[in-house]
């Protein structure tokens, strides 16, 4: 985390007039609301917002890519944007081949426990898996009894990486592999096989899950029902509506773009991650249409961000040559809802940790609107990672606790439910965003040389939710 003196430092010198990466900076200006922000402000309607959350997480639920709710979601957006005058386009896009499927207790009522497939794990077939489970410990060689052929192992984790507890059960004819995990949580640990593939199903459960198995098992046979299909085929897409500039051409206009993601993880309704992000962006979708502005603004929600940053990589991947040089920045919203006491903080989050024109023009406009919870933060874990690595100014916006950078405990969970939204805090980012962007696109700016090259980060080591790829 970096030092609050060098931000206050930095601070300081924009306040002097210094000029920052080509651009006079913003803070030297006014000191309090200024007559444009109130455009924004006096307009923006969090109850708006919230109810978009509502639709997105109560109506449809988990959007996990690739499903017909995430599909609908989409459908739903563009409404919106033609509803608010926009000229509007979906962009479908490929998604890599993923498995799905079920566990369920044929002997407590067919009782369906939530479960992650491993990265690696084969297919159960058409005709699915019905099995009784076998104690295979902590899934070392020796951990295995003798009568494990035929049975799916239930595996506790800890001691040995995944991949080895699987190859292990593999190897001493386990017909597949229940893996649970050695802490509480709400969700079931993501089973990363390292990369490599195994000839069994292997799926992951919670603690709490994995225990009551554990436990049925002292008193009588537990036979499981095991179905997991490969999916392949699919696609997501983004939804983008466009604004164009006053009196001029856009293909002369800088561009600007305001994005957010709208699928969610599997199990999870994602009210803050992210129907936050996407209803602040669609509230200032409305009240921007009538706006004048110098800069094209472009509204973006992006799909496949939960599978590593897809769709964003896909949109970004299909601007032209032109289309980059003129691009000036994207404002990334990403959680900024949450209602979690401690997440007191709107970090910033800049993909080398260095600020650049997003953050100058939203420090300056948090100060002209006595926002003081600002934090500039190096992190990835977003879509603005794929403006960064175009070369195009970029940082995401999410809530977090301060000096330990944690989000939620809900954060990826079923209780992901819009009774954790904040409707102040989602008043306060589109304010502070929505007035970031207006001061940026409602004035010429000179037109910097952009980098021909960005260091390339892999989504891997970006994404919040993955593991180590050798997992224990």
């Amino acid at each position: 985390m970096r030092n609050r003196f060098n931000l206050l430092l930095l601070s300081a010198v924009l306040a002097l007039g210094g000029v920052f990466a080509g651009f006079s900076s913003p803070v030297s200006e006014a000191a309090s609301v200024s007559s444009q922000d109130k455009k924004i402000t006096a307009r923006f309607d969090s109850a708006r917002a919230l109810e978009h959350i509502r639709h997105l997480s109560v109506d449809l639920g988990p959007r996990v890519t690739g499903t017909e709710q995430e599909e609908e979601a989409s459908r739903y957006m563009e409404r919106l944007f033609k509803r608010y005058g926009y000229k509007v386009s979906t962009q479908k896009f490929s998604i890599p081949d993923r498995l799905e499927g079920t566990l369920t207790l044929p002997s407590d009522g067919n009782r369906e426990l939530a479960i992650r497939i491993a990265t690696g794990s084969a297919p159960t077939g058409d005709e699915g898996l019905r099995a009784p489970l076998v104690d295979a410990g902590l899934g070392g060689e020796s951990d295995f009894p003798d009568d494990t052929a035929g049975k799916v192992a239930l595996i506790r984790r800890g001691e040995y990486t995944f991949y080895d507890k699987a190859r292990n059960a593999e190897e001493a004819g386990a017909s597949g592999v229940i893996l649970y995990d050695h802490a509480d949580a709400l969700v079931p640990p993501s089973p990363s096989l390292g990369g490599n593939d195994v000839s069994i199903p292997v799926v992951a459960v919670t603690k709490k899950d994995g225990e009551a198995l554990l436990e049925a098992m002292q008193s009588d046979d537990v036979t499981v029902s095991l179905f997991i299909q490969a999916l392949g085929n699919q696609t997501s897409q983004n939804v983008m509506a466009i604004k164009k500039p006053k009196g001029k051409k856009g293909k002369d206009a800088d561009i600007v773009y305001v994005t957010a993601h709208y699928d969610s993880v599997p199990y999870s309704p994602g009210a803050n991650d992210n129907a936050s992000g996407t209803g602040v962006l669609l509230e200032l979708a409305r009240i921007m249409k009538g706006l004048p502005t110098e800069k094209e603004v472009r509204f973006v929600a992006f799909g496949a961000e939960e599978i590593g940053l897809v769709g964003s990589r896909y949109y970004v991947s299909q601007l032209s040559s032109d289309e980059i040089r003129r691009s000036a920045a994207n404002f990334n919203m990403d959680m900024v809802g949450t209602n979690w006491d401690q997440a007191t903080q709107l970090y910033v989050n800049v993909v080398d940790g260095q600020p650049n024109l997003v953050w100058q023009y939203a420090q300056a406009a948090a100060e002209r609107l006595g926002n003081d919870t600002l934090f500039l933060y190096q992190r990835g874990s977003s879509d603005h990672v794929a403006f960064y690595e175009a070369g195009i100014d970029a940082a995401n916006f999410i809530r977090r606790e301060p000096e330990t950078a944690n989000l939620e405990p809900w954060y990826h969970t079923p209780e992901d439910t819009i009774d954790k939204i904040d409707q102040e805090r989602l008043q306060e980012a589109g304010e502070l965003v929505g007035s970031a962007v207006y001061d940026l696109t409602g004035k010429e700016t000179p037109r910097r040389k952009k980098k021909k090259e960005r260091r390339m980060v892999s989504s891997h080591h970006l994404h919040e939710d993955h593991e180590h790829e050798v997992m224990r």
